[in-house]
């Protein structure tokens, strides 16, 4: 087996999926942030229990295996506990996950420019000193500049030249995920590609072929009350049990859930502005995959 990269950062350590024990039929959920994690971890919820209560918040059913605000040991220890079919959340890309046999790996992809502005109003939910204590950093000694104007923003993140492993939810760092996970789904069954836009333009569909490739078979009068609860209205209004909170780092979980709507991204940008980003793009992933991401 090829050894997995590292990527650590104050508040991930990919190394702690190294010793990972899996069992048959594990799903593991691998997202860049804010490409819909959450609410793939909810459809698998769904399919698993085929009920909307859910026995335990979602968070704690599903935890995020390299985040280290937890301790490995203990995560480890929750997830043996589990008798139900096991689905775990991870924003690390499969080059440094363990590719068992055994498991569904699940790769959710949004457009880039969607996922990047919901980055951005994401940053401004998060609670930084909460943050800083509770990974250990120092406050900084004098302030922060203010971030420039969200399109302002947007134009330095498509420029951005930086490695993946720098900063993973860099424009680099988003396509070499899903470059990665592209090519990997080629040639493993066990690897499954989910389009954002699919889950808003067909939920029902997207959420029966879910099914289909982890084999969980649900009664068909079951399926409507199930699409329902995945849907972005129900599962805002049930924030409380979906949104992960750990060290309460979050200042208001309602806005989690923001807007859950594509081309906020490409609507910023004039046409030279998303030729720009076009090219960037094209410079980064192969040419099969972007079609099937931007379309």
């Amino acid at each position: 087996m090829p050894s997995l990269v590292k990527y650590r950062s104050a508040l991930i350590d990919s190394d702690r999926w190294s010793e990972f024990p899996f069992r048959q039929g594990d799903i593991v959920i691998s997202t860049r942030s804010k490409s819909g994690t959450t609410w793939m971890q909810m459809i698998c919820a769904l399919l698993i229990f085929q009920t909307p209560d859910l026995p335990e918040p979602l968070p704690a059913m599903s935890p995020w295996l390299e985040q280290v605000l937890i301790p490995k040991d203990e995560v480890y220890a929750r997830l043996a506990a589990q008798r139900h079919r096991r689905f775990i959340k991870t924003h690390t890309p499969l080059d440094g996950v363990p590719m068992d046999p055994r498991a569904t790996y699940i790769v959710v992809a949004r457009h880039p420019l969607d996922m990047a502005v919901s980055l951005y109003h994401m940053h401004d939910n998060l609670d930084s000193s909460r943050l800083r204590a509770l990974t250990h950093q120092p406050e900084p000694s004098r302030p922060s500049e203010p971030r420039p104007p969200l399109r302002d923003w947007l134009l330095q993140w498509i420029d951005g030249d930086v490695t993946p492993a720098t900063d993973l939810s860099s424009l680099p760092g988003v396509m070499w995920h899903l470059s990665d996970a592209w090519e990997r789904h080629l040639h493993r069954p066990n690897v499954l590609m989910v389009h954002y836009d699919d889950l808003l333009g067909d939920l029902a569909g997207e959420m029966r072929r879910i099914s289909e490739a982890l084999d969980i078979k649900v009664p068909e009068e079951v399926w409507p009350t199930l699409v329902d609860a995945a849907t972005f209205k129900s599962m805002k209004s049930r924030a409380d049990r979906l949104v992960p909170t750990t060290g309460g780092l979050l200042k208001d979980i309602t806005m989690f859930f923001r807007r859950g709507e594509s081309g906020s991204g490409s609507a910023l940008l004039t046409e030279e502005e998303f030729a720009r980003y076009d090219r960037r793009t094209r410079e980064l992933a192969p040419a099969d995959l972007l079609r099937w991401l931007h379309r």
